[in-house]
């Protein structure tokens, strides 16, 4: 079952839900973007998102829409203190690829493997070594990478790392 463009329109059927995803998602992209780190932000969005899960299942478009739903996701991402519940959580969109964002359960993807020491897929995580460079962490498959990116609707490798390096740029400005 895909969304229609009718759905997309009309509002999602777990209205309050959606508002309190974007809520939070919005909260957690304030607290990175600031320079007062607080962990507890993601411990706190994890908690609530494992009710959010255990009450509609995974937050997907058509029961929150579009924005909330990639909210979730991000709070998803940002549970590296609870890799096992995103290790779930990315079973749980695995089974509804055509209610989700591809690119994103890409993301999750990688985010598990390099939180349980294995190579990425996609290359989409980045980190700086101990002598100060900058790059993908490690990467299963390199030459088939851009193939898999392209199947989720990821740009080339290339054009990502581009990007990457502009913005690692512009925070150590």
């Amino acid at each position: 079952m895909t969304t229609s463009d009718s759905n997309l329109n009309s509002p999602p059927p777990n209205m309050s839900i959606a508002d309190e995803l974007v809520q939070m998602g919005e909260r957690d992209q304030e607290m990175r973007n600031s320079q007062e780190w607080d962990a507890e932000v993601d411990i706190r969005n994890t908690q609530r998102l494992k009710q959010i899960i255990g009450e509609i299942g995974w937050p997907s478009i058509s029961k929150v829409g579009r924005e909330a739903a990639n909210y979730a996701w991000l709070l998803a991402q940002h549970a590296d203190h609870d890799v096992a519940f995103q290790r779930d959580c990315l079973h749980l969109m695995q089974h509804l690829m055509s209610d989700v964002d591809a690119t994103t359960v890409a993301y999750l993807e990688d985010r598990v493997r390099v939180n349980e020491g294995r190579p990425q897929l996609y290359g989409t995580q980045y980190y700086e070594d101990e002598q100060g460079v900058f790059g993908p962490r490690p990467i299963e498959q390199p030459d088939e990478v851009d193939e898999r990116r392209r199947a989720v609707g990821l740009e080339p490798l290339a054009e990502y790392d581009r990007a990457m390096r502009q913005l690692q740029e512009e925070m150590g400005d």
